[in-house]
């Protein structure tokens, strides 16, 4: 089998790339190494290596000639600075995966498309209340965050709310613009999907982390962040109590996750999640090993907090274990102690 991965020098795509090579596939890397001065070295040697912007028709048009199946991983990720990012976004995630999606349709490809998503097309996660069931989360005010007020109420009656695990057939909510783009993305795929026969499926990645993970910039991840944090010898600094809920699942459980995809006929969304839901703070005390006699700073719970955050978001991985037959591999306590020892991009 011949593979594009888009994306295939960065963060998850590499990871994706290294498993195909193992498991023999001829893969195609199309990357523009934006965040790169050159072609990484971990990239397996028998990569057919293509550097190009996703939007540069020309080479997407040569990359897709002869693959047998797509992995799309390119995207520019993380929630960005503020709304002047939003061009740039739109141009790379949008325009970008419809070049892609217009060179596939020209060429009649029916092969399997994978493409990442990610679990900020959820919004808010999944809430109960204890009077009402399964509710929407009210919108949280910037006056209750600055009291400390941090769990969402219920829109209908203004109780606390729990949160539960939120499975595909929850509504997308995006709350950024690269949450409306990942959106945008799935939808441009189902539709090629539906125009071509192709079989899509997307994969909504949970807060991923490990090796080759870029370091601490405005759109780096919470784990990326903290991380960074560490290895400086600073504390990492939590937001609001650090009890925000969240799915951290490994980069290499991720890959596994891809290629089970891409050998799988499912069609539709998956949550990609290792199923152990832990919190913020939970994460940074993991990353600064606290109550391991390590001689880090531990973590600093700021009360700060970002109107646009998200309080909780937990997937369900029940439909990636049944769909696709992945479950994570590695726990947190085992991939945290890992991370804390890799170097950052």
């Amino acid at each position: 089998m011949r593979v594009l991965v888009t994306g295939g020098a960065g963060f998850i795509g590499s990871h994706v790339v290294e498993q195909l090579v193992e498991q023999g596939a001829e893969v195609v890397v199309l990357d523009s190494l934006a965040a790169h001065d050159a072609p990484p070295e971990y990239l397996p040697p028998s990569v057919d290596m293509r550097v190009a912007d996703l939007r540069d028709e020309e080479a997407v048009r040569r990359a897709v000639g002869d693959v047998d199946a797509v992995s799309h991983q390119a995207a520019r990720v993380g929630l960005g600075v503020d709304l002047d990012d939003v061009t740039a976004y739109v141009a790379d995630n949008d325009a970008g995966t419809a070049v892609l999606l217009r060179a596939l349709w020209r060429r009649s490809f029916r092969g399997r498309l994978v493409v990442a998503s990610s679990m900020v097309v959820y919004g808010e996660g999944r809430y109960r209340c204890s009077r009402h069931g399964d509710v929407l989360a009210g919108p949280r005010l910037a006056e209750d965050l600055e009291l400390g007020r941090f769990e969402p109420p219920c829109s209908r009656c203004g109780a606390p709310l729990s949160w539960a695990p939120v499975g595909e057939e929850a509504p997308v909510d995006p709350r950024n613009v690269y949450a409306a783009t990942k959106v945008h993305t799935e939808q441009l795929a189902a539709v090629y999907g539906r125009e071509s026969g192709s079989p899509v499926c997307a994969l909504r990645y949970h807060n991923v982390y490990g090796p080759r993970m870029p370091r601490d910039t405005p759109y780096a991840g919470v784990a990326s962040i903290f991380r960074s944090a560490v290895e400086s010898g600073r504390a990492p600094r939590v937001f609001e109590d650090g009890g925000q809920m969240r799915d951290f699942v490994h980069v290499h459980d991720v890959a596994r996750a891809n290629v089970l995809a891409l050998n799988s006929s499912w069609q539709g969304a998956c949550n990609v999640a290792s199923g152990q839901p832990r919190s913020v703070h939970d994460m940074a005390r993991a990353l600064s090993g606290c109550g391991e006699g390590a001689d880090r700073p531990a973590p600093v719970v700021t009360g700060e907090f970002r109107l646009g955050d998200v309080r909780h978001v937990v997937a369900s991985p029940a439909r990636a274990a049944e769909a696709l037959g992945f479950e994570a591999t590695i726990g947190f306590e085992e991939g945290m102690a890992a991370f804390r020892n890799v170097p950052l991009r």
